[in-house]
Parts: C-alpha cells; sequence; structure tokens
C-alpha cells in the first residue's frame, strides 16, 4: 500500500485531502469517514453486528491526532473519536468511495431513513411542531390551541 505525503483538512467543503506516494490522490468526504468509522463503535466486534450512523451530512472534523507512523485519529464534531483511520483504511476509503456510498444509501433506504436528511419519514425536528390538518387554523380550536 502507498503512504500518505500530504494530508488536508478542508472545513467549509467536509473532506480530507490524502495524496500518496504513488501519485494516487482522494478527497474523502467527512460524512464517509464517520459512516465507515473503523471503531467498536460503528463497525461492532463482529459480523452482523455493525451499528448504521446516521444523519451525519453535516459532521464535520474538530480535530486530527497522529496516531504513530502509521494513522491518525480524527475527533467528529458530534464527539465521536474512538476510529483509529490507518493509511491503508484512508486509502480504502479513498479508492472505494463511490461502490461504499452505494452500499451506504442503500443500507439507509432498507432502514427507512432519508439519505438526504439520515432521518425517518415524518421524524419532527426538536423545536418544530407537527403540521395539522383541519380547517380553522389557529385560535380556531381545530388545532388544538385556544
Amino acid at each position: 500500500m502507498p503512504n500518505p505525503t500530504e494530508l488536508t483538512v478542508h472545513q467549509k467543503s467536509r473532506v480530507l485531502d490524502v495524496a500518496y506516494d504513488d501519485g494516487s490522490a482522494y478527497s474523502i468526504p467527512f460524512e464517509l469517514m464517520r459512516v465507515y468509522s473503523p471503531s467498536a463503535e460503528v463497525k461492532g466486534h463482529g459480523p452482523g453486528q455493525e451499528v448504521l450512523q446516521v444523519g451525519k451530512r453535516e459532521v464535520g472534523i474538530a480535530d486530527v491526532e497522529q496516531v504513530g507512523n502509521y494513522a491518525i485519529k480524527p475527533t467528529f464534531s458530534d464527539g465521536h473519536d474512538t476510529g483509529i483511520f490507518s493509511w491503508d483504511y484512508l486509502y480504502e476509503l479513498g479508492r472505494s468511495q463511490e461502490s461504499l456510498w452505494k452500499q451506504y444509501v442503500a443500507r439507509l433506504q432498507a432502514a427507512g431513513f432519508d439519505e438526504e436528511t439520515g432521518r425517518a419519514p415524518g421524524t419532527i425536528l426538536p423545536g418544530s411542531a407537527p403540521a395539522k390538518s383541519g380547517g380553522g387554523g389557529c385560535g380556531s380550536g381545530s388545532c388544538g390551541c385556544k
């Protein structure tokens, strides 16, 4: 496997650029890194124990720590910080990201989640009220308020 020669964290576009000594280079979205974190929290401790990560579209990277001469350990904006991304794993994420995205979207859809929002259909966000049907509008009592 090639070794990285340069890593650049782009906060605005939320990608990690990695250049390798074989001339290859990849822009790996933070979301892809987060949902495919090599941590036990995400991968589980064996086959079939994977935990589907949802709602990670806007995740950022708050910090990146080098681990020896073989990996990095990012701290994501959602607090996740237990994944150690080896150079080989980052290379595979970059090289395989198209197929990994397809697998991830298929898993989201199979679990009933929207791929754009990462939420189940009909999910009400905190601080928002559900839409009420019926006539009269607010104040009429038809929406449950008076």
